[in-house]
């Protein structure tokens, strides 16, 4: 996803589509068991329901469905595809659509209607936000930089339900990708019957998963999720519908929640302490994490100079108590990082040890006021620079997280007690601003962060290689690149060795402080009790609804 501090609630905890999230209607709550009818908030209005154009898809597959879906912890289970054959080499897919495979008006779903999607999502004129997460299928990234034709792309419909991939090199998480709602299908007798209509209006699209869009015309703050009479695992769908409106705030979200016109509440950092021990509250863990981006490319020779320092960063790590930031600041719950990939991401495939646990280094990513004085002492003598000012930029008006401004205050405070001579100008500017900034390389260090595509440490530590366009900093390790890329070339097709290269590459990270992780999201929600089987991962199509009942 692409993703920093800016995006991330939208993207995740209640975007849809272009963040497809909760919402709700008016009206009773869940309390109309019989009807099987979920009232949820959005935090936004849709602004797209086209699959190629979307810039988020926490939701979508509700409403669209790929060769798999996600089920529980990510894993990766039944969708469109009957089944499928891999390669020895890793290099070639085969997959079977099934029989009863059809879209929201009946039509059956062939495997051209995947080839037709997905030359859609990587011509360049399509402009889709997501088009790099194609990267690895021959010739895509020739296609959406314009240097190929997009008929030759590396997917073919070799029959009526039956399709080839084929692949520059092996992906290990390719299963995982394939139930991002991207990869999925698109009718392209619906999408020339509209033309530039297409996705603009519930009627102008159909849908190939548990649920179809209904009552939502481009611009509307309530729309609804209707059960698709056509899905072809339609027995297990036991909601009829699922009812979303915009709402503006947490406090009114609340409000409709308590007075039963909703049925799902998320609070803010505020509201936590008042509920965290009611029966009715949730916790839900996204694998977004906020940390301090470095610029190596500073303008300003003075402060490139100390940002290029490693004791420098391992300083200004040290000197941050993050389970204190985490607690008074961002709020109850909240994880803290022990390195830069988040954690309940990815097990270890012989161990099934959470990746957090194996890129944890002892000492490093931890509050050590000794520590940091040592290391400031040492960028001082490597430097010659012991007096200098800092900006540290992050957006003013972000929604998404109200807590920004403090926690960049509490960085300030922190850096200027325990290293002496070190000042920090805090730069607050409206999101679109702050991003342009640090796209353009214009900062010093900014308060940022990544939330995984899929559940994969690649997700994360892909950003950072050398020629990433999110490695904003422009932070350059020979060594991290050449781990990064065994893992994803020559030992992708072994699991053993390909965990080993990403945990030494997040290692590298944390050594070098690359960027300084703060904390990882959790988001906490009042559920009503008596909804049950929602199914919440912490990457990709983080809420499936499919398998959700009212009792």
């Amino acid at each position: 996803m692409k993703k920093n501090w800016q995006k991330i609630v939208a993207v995740s905890a209640t975007v849809a589509l272009s963040a497809l999230v909760l919402a709700a209607c008016g009206g009773k709550s869940n309390s109309a068991s019989n009807k099987q009818v979920l009232n949820l908030p959005a935090a936004a209005q849709l602004d797209t329901i086209d699959i190629s154009k979307s810039t988020g898809y926490g939701q979508t597959g509700n409403v669209y469905e790929s060769f798999y879906r996600l089920g529980k912890k990510g894993k990766p289970i039944a969708g469109l595809a009957a089944s499928s054959k891999k390669s020895a080499d890793g290099k070639t897919w085969q997959f079977t659509i099934r029989k009863n495979a059809k879209w929201s008006n009946g039509d059956p779903i062939t495997a051209s209607d995947f080839v037709y999607s997905w030359r859609r999502s990587v011509t360049p004129k399509t402009a889709s936000p997501y088009a790099y997460l194609f990267t690895g299928v021959k010739n895509a990234d020739a296609i959406s930089t314009g240097k190929a034709d997009p008929a030759t792309l590396g997917i073919k419909a070799t029959g009526k339900r039956t399709l080839q991939i084929q692949l520059d090199q092996p992906i290990g998480y390719f299963k995982v990708l394939m139930a991002y709602p991207l990869f999925g299908p698109q009718s392209q007798k619906v999408a020339d019957k509209y033309g530039k209509k297409y996705g603009t209006n519930a009627k102008y699209s159909v849908y190939s998963g548990p649920f179809k869009v209904s009552k939502w015309n481009g611009t509307a703050n309530t729309w609804s999720f209707s059960k698709n009479p056509y899905y072809w695992d339609k027995s297990k769908v036991k909601l009829n519908k699922i009812n979303y409106q915009v709402v503006s705030d947490s406090a009114t979200s609340l409000d409709l929640f308590q007075t039963n016109k909703l049925d799902m509440s998320q609070l803010d950092p505020t509201q936590v302490s008042n509920y965290a021990k009611n029966k009715e509250y949730h916790t839900y863990p996204y694998s977004f994490v906020s940390f301090l981006n470095y610029n190596f490319n500073s303008k300003n020779a003075k402060t490139n100079k100390l940002l290029n320092n490693g004791n420098f960063r391992q300083a200004l790590s040290a000197s941050l108590d993050r389970k204190l930031l985490s607690k008074k600041v961002v709020g109850v719950n909240t994880i803290i990082p022990t390195g830069f990939v988040a954690s309940s991401l990815a097990s270890n495939p012989e161990t099934g040890t959470d990746f957090s646990k194996d890129q944890q280094i002892s000492g490093v990513n931890t509050y050590d006021k000794a520590l940091a004085k040592s290391k400031w002492d040492a960028a001082k003598r490597e430097t010659g620079i012991s007096k200098a000012k800092i900006t540290l930029l992050a957006a003013s008006d972000s929604g998404d997280d109200p807590t920004a401004k403090e926690v960049v205050q509490y960085v300030k405070a922190q850096v200027e007690d325990l290293m002496p001579g070190m000042s920090i100008n805090i730069k607050l500017m409206p999101t679109q601003g702050a991003n342009e900034q640090e796209k353009n390389g214009d900062y010093d260090i900014m308060l940022s962060g990544w939330g995984a595509d899929y559940n994969d440490p690649m997700s994360f530590l892909q950003i950072m290689t050398k020629g990433s366009a999110y490695n904003y900093g422009k932070y350059a390790n020979v060594q991290y690149n050449t781990l990064v890329n065994k893992a994803a070339t020559s030992d992708a097709n072994n699991p053993k060795a390909r965990w080993n290269d990403m945990v030494q590459a997040s290692k590298i990270i944390s050594r070098d402080q690359a960027v300084t992780p703060l904390y990882q999201s959790v988001y906490s929600w009042m559920q009503k009790s008596n909804v049950h089987g929602l199914v919440h991962n912490t990457a990709g199509t983080q809420w499936s609804y499919k398998t959700a009942y009212i009792k």
